[in-house]
């Protein structure tokens, strides 16, 4: 079994709809029952937010400190993590013209949001990515960097330096400035990070595929399909020293047309997940909404446990309105499989009910006007 990973303590000050609110855990699963409203999401948002970016909601961090508030938020937590006991807090600091974060991790200032992955992976499954399979291209891009991030930490930073060194090209070609020592020295940072960009997100496509190979029989919800298209296809079996040298070529010849687009139009930002449904062989976009959210959260148990064998640890779960949709014993088995992966999952639900066969294996608390009750 991998280790587990669970918080201890969540103490939350001026964050959503809290002014104060204090939780004591026991390590077991963490179920939230209330009206909707009443500050479910919330609370697994401000957990969401010890993990490197803006939560799961991808707030700014003015938008998630309270009404009324005089000052920023903050959100403090123990927790048994990967390399042991800690505590962790996080807030902002807020001057007259900026917002910026602050963590620190044991009272230590962190020198990045990155050294959260030293102590705890966290996934995410909330009902605004019911429609991942139907929507923009630029969704799945960020589903799929989030589940490479949770493997791969320096994947993040790799993504925002490609995206720095684009727009300064895009610039560039805007003020047609045609210089040809710039425009070198950035296609060639464009390709090293690009390249490595696609080939994390490759490797980890291939990694998931295995596993949902060695698993789909037995489990209650659909297999996926997976297939990264829309960037040198089918060229990722070459040594990255080339696909470098040919994506360079590639910049350095599209110059004139990019500067016509507005945009850079090759390159790992234009990729898109391709998902679907492999038992009936059916693009996932073409499956019904309930067959698409059971092969969601497929693929999220899926890539939960991937991560465990690959770390040696247990993500933590957040899993938003997980039981809304599913009958009583896909329930249970969803139930089964979080708690076979090992870890620590919060799940929220307008119905205690919905949650009985989790049993004694979860602790259950009622929120209601930015108060949470055992």
């Amino acid at each position: 079994m991998p280790h587990k990973v669970s918080l201890s303590r969540l103490k939350l000050t001026d964050f959503r709809n809290y002014a104060s609110v204090s939780l004591s855990l026991d390590g077991r699963h963490v179920v939230l029952t209330g009206d909707n409203g009443a500050g479910k999401t919330n609370l697994m948002e401000a957990v969401s937010f010890l993990s490197p970016g803006r939560g799961l909601r991808r707030a700014t961090y003015g938008d998630v400190t309270r009404v009324g508030a005089t000052a920023g938020f903050s959100i403090f937590a123990e927790l048994d993590g990967m390399d042991g006991e800690v505590e962790i807090g996080t807030g902002v600091d807020t001057t007259d013209d900026s917002i910026s974060r602050r963590l620190r991790i044991n009272g230590t200032p962190a020198k990045s949001a990155d050294e959260l992955t030293d102590h705890l992976r966290l996934l995410w499954l909330t009902p605004s990515m019911d429609g991942l399979f139907t929507g923009g291209s630029s969704e799945r891009r960020r589903f799929l960097d989030r589940l490479v991030l949770s493997l791969d930490p320096a994947h993040g930073r790799r993504a925002s330096d490609f995206e720095r060194a684009m727009r300064s090209r895009n610039k560039l070609l805007d003020e047609r400035r045609f210089d040809p020592a710039w425009l070198s020295g950035l296609e060639q940072q464009m390709a090293s990070l690009g390249i490595a960009m696609a080939m994390a997100r490759q490797e980890m496509l291939g990694l998931l595929a295995r596993l949902i190979d060695e698993t789909h029989e037995t489990s209650p919800f659909p297999a996926a399909a997976l297939e990264l298209a829309g960037f040198m296809d089918g060229q990722f079996s070459r040594p990255a020293v080339d696909l470098e040298d040919d994506y360079t070529a590639m910049l350095a010849e599209s110059r004139y047309r990019d500067a016509a687009a507005g945009r850079t139009l090759d390159g790992p930002h234009r990729a898109d997940l391709l998902v679907r449904h492999r038992q009936k062989q059916m693009e996932a976009s073409r499956c019904s909404t309930g067959e698409q959210k059971a092969l969601l959260v497929g693929l999220i148990l899926a890539h939960a446990r991937l991560v465990a064998n690959l770390t040696g640890h247990a993500p933590i779960l957040l899993l938003d309105e997980i039981a809304a949709h599913l009958d009583e014993g896909r329930r249970a088995a969803l139930f089964d499989l979080i708690d076979a992966l090992g870890g620590q999952a919060f799940m929220t639900g307008t119905d205690c009910a919905m949650f009985s066969a989790l049993g004694e294996r979860a602790q259950f608390f009622t929120v209601a006007d930015g108060k949470v009750f055992e």
